[in-house]
């Protein structure tokens, strides 16, 4: 059974301020988690209990995962340097 996936509202607003062309690469990253949370090179977040990150080009999906409720909330989308 698929995780459900949350979007933040600070996520889409990250997600409306991206160049069309990365911003399909991470949608389709974002919809991949549905099937796997934890995709080939995601890395958990030191000192966070279900949080973690992948990465697309420059830039980092940041992300929590419950495993209870099955969903995977997208905490927020940037550019390596700020992440």
């Amino acid at each position: 059974m698929p995780y459900a996936i949350l979007l933040r509202p600070a996520t889409v607003r990250d997600l409306k301020g991206l160049a069309g062309d990365i911003r399909e690469r991470i949608e389709l990253a974002i919809d991949r988690l549905a099937d796997n949370p934890r995709p080939p090179g995601s890395r958990k977040l030191v000192g966070f209990q279900n949080e973690w990150r992948i990465r697309i080009a420059d830039y980092r999906v940041l992300y929590v995962i419950d495993y209870r409720a099955r969903q995977v909330v997208i905490a927020r989308i940037a550019h390596r340097r700020e992440a």
